[in-house]
């Protein structure tokens, strides 16, 4: 039974769940295969199949999800069939609402390693930057021999995460190589007096 008092813990792969319980009952191996043959995988992590499980067992807590039953095929391990409750499908409406039109607070690694670059020289970070620019490029490759593959046979709306992504990639690739051209001409550069400089005046004024 579900603590009334507490609110259902939001996430990516929570909503996909829901969402494709939304479709029709399933059971988990099914949700895999379904997130993964229609590219949502870009999007949502299950590289890991216990992390789904992990997720019903916290939905099933939530009163999201119930069982519906076991499916048995020959020579296979019965499979728990899952189904939507009504308040599931209400939860997956407000999340979705909450995440289109409020952007929530991340931390990934990149914004992070950016805030201390002058652990590093210029030169080192210009060599880094540069491995990351051919990155780049090759995944924006990638996402457009992804959106080209699925453009006659796939509505737009089904592909609009990955173009996303793809503008995401592009706008860090033009500001990225920016960067690297600033730091090319010496426009951006640091050294450890100038580092010591800069930490001695900010200190004065706290």
């Amino acid at each position: 039974m579900k603590n009334k008092s507490n609110k259902p813990q939001r996430s990516p792969l929570a909503l996909a769940i829901l969402a494709h319980l939304a479709e029709e009952p399933m059971h988990p191996y099914r949700m895999q295969q379904l997130i993964k043959e229609r590219g949502k995988d870009e999007v949502i992590n299950v590289r890991q199949r216990t992390s789904i499980y992990q997720t019903i067992e916290r939905l099933l807590r939530e009163g999201l999800i119930s069982v519906q039953g076991t499916l048995s095929e020959g020579g296979r391990p019965d499979r728990t069939v899952y189904e939507l409750t009504e308040e599931g499908r209400e939860t997956s409406k407000i999340w979705l609402r909450e995440m289109l039109s409020a952007r929530s607070q991340e931390y990934p690694d990149f914004p992070a390693a950016i805030s201390f670059l002058t652990l590093l020289t210029p030169d080192d970070v210009q060599r880094q930057f540069e491995k990351r620019e051919g990155a780049l490029q090759e995944e924006i490759q990638r996402t457009d021999a992804q959106l080209l593959k699925y453009k006659e046979s796939v509505p737009r709306l089904f592909m609009l995460e990955v173009e996303h992504s793809r503008a995401i990639l592009q706008a860090e690739l033009e500001w990225l190589r920016a960067v690297i051209e600033d730091l090319r001409t010496g426009e951006l550069s640091w050294n450890e007096e100038w580092i010591s400089q800069i930490a001695a005046r900010l200190g004065s004024t706290n």
